[in-house]
């Protein structure tokens, strides 16, 4: 039988071994053997949020995320899942509803596969079981600790408005939990909070009783947004009126080290990162990485990328998951994203989402460096002039090109012929299209029969001789965010969708993305690279040269010259001037700086120092 959840309203729970068989029939349909790359937000069928139902707020939503791999193929958790998803790629994914299911869903899970076994447990303020999965394609989920005792120290209720714990006692939880397996030692971790106030907290599990808690909490450590500029809350950091949540903590071990990530500062702006601290114990003492945020993605179409997990594929490549904000029917709208990982030879841990929103190869096998997953397609569809079939007043066909996925076009109605054209200008080679559906009113708080999305894509060189590129006329999966791989490269100008079904009550798309190449040179390498750090050593101003007719810039940084692992991407109509926001009191850094178009990626600038404060 189900059980209950407090904190969560209604998921459904479907038992039986015919729909078990049925789901591994249809996995092994649903895998797309041609599919090389994979663009971000990943292309799962986000399932429809039911905690604002009472307040009429509909919105498809994925959160939290985790990926672990068991038996060769991958899996994937997340918070409001109905369930969880399957994959052999990384590309293509399957959801599965599993025999047994929490009745108000799951959020943010710990989840860890540790040989033959995934086990899960949801967030909770009250005692729940940990479920197991030794079958997780069948979809069949066994309880492994039936219930976990009540959390040692932790307080039922807050004493008092404006009274907190003090060190010898812990939130009710755990909320945002993480198991960790140490295979050297054999021991069992429990890391866990979500918190503007309390620190990250630790707590030994017992494994011959089935996980049970073992020993006292330890307290960690918890934010500090005075010294370390990115842990501020707010769009870029901006807003100091809210105190940051430190959140999602991750564990990874490698090579005798002890890497802890967490998220912050909050989960719903541009800046939700993943930060890590070090250690060579997993209780600590713990010292913070002097090159955070490790994970970081402020700029693009997909931005954000807090609050997810660090795993290997099945080739030994490091990935790290994060998850992405929307935001415009509720501030917890949000995506999944999933960028390369690594560590290089000094250890150092990085999270590359340099054009971590083009598409990217699925892993074949191992690879020496991180960028060489990036495929080189461009985006050719920024800015470009967009025409619709019919469009409500206020929602333009021309916010499809504008790479923001909180403005949107809305047609006229929600029928079959409905279509958008993208005019990329001139022919380009177009190779892959990804079509981003917006919820506007879309009056869905869960999945049913309804909820699929259909529709053909085709491409034109004059604007009268139509291919089609994509049918997805009898598809039956909801698909958010569709990435379409081109099976073969076609040269184009025009770039037309028709519209046949979404469940939705209307039909709005964000964003139709077209990637491929140009025929031209990669652009040149921007000149007059300025960087500046602030009297507030948290800040620095970065400014260059424009170069014409460029569709943007990355600005690259990090704490040497050979290390500039994170990146800011900015589209040229937003300027030649950035105000870096995230970095870290007394810690030098350096930045460079390239140029990007339909054609290719320039050489990066030589690096500049960013010298310490400035006086007045």
């Amino acid at each position: 039988m189900p059980f209950e959840s407090a904190e969560r309203p209604v998921a459904r729970s479907v038992a039986g071994g015919l729909l078990a068989l049925l789901i591994v029939a249809t996995n092994a349909l649903a895998q797309s053997p041609g599919q090389r790359t994979y663009a971000n937000p990943i292309d799962i069928d986000y399932r429809y949020n039911f905690e604002q139902q009472n307040q009429g707020i509909s919105y498809r939503s994925g959160a939290d995320p985790v990926i672990v791999v068991q038996r060769g193929e991958y899996y994937l958790f997340e918070t409001i899942g109905d369930g969880y998803w399957r994959s052999r790629d990384l590309g293509s994914w399957q959801h599965i509803t599993p025999s047994r299911w929490p009745l108000t869903d799951i959020v943010a899970p710990a989840v860890l596969s540790v040989r033959d076994t995934i086990y899960l447990l949801p967030s909770t303020t009250t005692p729940l079981p940990i479920l197991m999965l030794t079958e997780p394609a069948t979809g069949h989920v066994e309880f492994y600790n039936r219930l976990l005792p009540w959390l040692p120290m932790a307080r039922q209720f807050e004493p008092g408005p404006g009274l907190f714990a003090k060190p010898d006692s812990v939130q009710p939880g755990p909320w945002d939990p993480q198991f960790f397996h140490d295979p050297d030692t054999e021991r069992w971790f429990l890391y866990w909070n979500s918190s503007n106030v309390y620190p990250l907290n630790v707590i030994e599990l017992d494994k011959t009783k089935r996980l049970a808690y073992k020993g006292a909490p330890h307290w960690l450590f918890g934010l500090d947004p005075k010294n370390h500029g990115w842990e501020r809350f707010g769009q870029d950091h901006r807003d100091s009126t809210i105190t940051p949540f430190i959140e999602g903590a991750w564990m990874t071990k490698h090579r005798g080290r002890y890497y802890l990530q967490y998220g912050a500062p909050g989960t719903e702006y541009n800046v939700y990162a993943t930060g890590v601290y070090l250690a060579d114990n997993p209780l600590g003492p713990f010292s913070y990485a002097p090159y955070n945020p490790v994970a970081y993605k402020p700029g693009g179409f997909v931005q954000g990328a807090g609050h997810g997990n660090t795993f290997q594929d099945v080739h030994g490549n490091w990935w790290n998951t994060g998850t992405p904000w929307i935001a415009v029917n509720w501030h917890f709208e949000r995506r999944i994203g999933l960028h390369p990982a690594g560590f290089d030879d000094d250890g150092q841990m990085y999270v590359d989402t340099r054009f971590g929103d083009f598409p990217h190869w699925l892993p074949t096998k191992a690879y020496r460096k991180s960028d060489e997953l990036f495929t080189g397609w461009m985006l050719l569809s920024y800015r470009k002039a967009a025409t619709a079939s019919s469009a409500r007043d206020t929602f333009p066909a021309s916010n499809v090109t504008d790479e923001n996925p909180r403005t949107f076009w809305v047609a006229g109605q929600n029928r079959p012929g409905e279509s958008l054209v993208v005019d990329l200008g001139r022919a380009y080679e177009v190779k892959a299209i990804q079509v981003n559906y917006a919820d506007y009113k879309s009056g869905l708080y869960g999945k049913d029969s309804t909820v699929f999305t259909q529709f053909r894509l085709s491409a034109s060189s004059d604007g009268r001789q139509w291919k089609t590129v994509a049918d997805l006329s009898r598809d039956r999966r909801d698909r958010p965010n569709a990435y379409i791989e081109l099976p073969t490269p076609l040269r184009a100008r025009f770039v037309r969708y028709e519209h046949i079904h979404v469940g939705a009550a209307n039909l709005a798309i964000s964003d139709i993305r077209v990637f491929g190449n140009g025929d031209g040179t990669r652009p040149p390498t921007p000149t007059g690279l300025s960087a500046r750090r602030e009297r507030d050593e948290r800040n620095a101003t970065i400014t260059w040269q424009a170069i014409p007719r460029m569709v943007g810039y990355n600005v690259r940084w990090g704490i040497s010259p050979t290390k500039l692992y994170q990146t800011y991407q900015r589209f040229a109509d937003q300027g030649t001037t950035l105000e870096l926001r995230a970095l870290t009191v007394d810690q030098p850094y350096w930045v460079a700086i390239e140029s990007f178009d339909e054609n290719g990626v320039s050489n990066p600038s030589s690096a500049v120092p960013l010298p310490s404060a400035q006086p007045e």
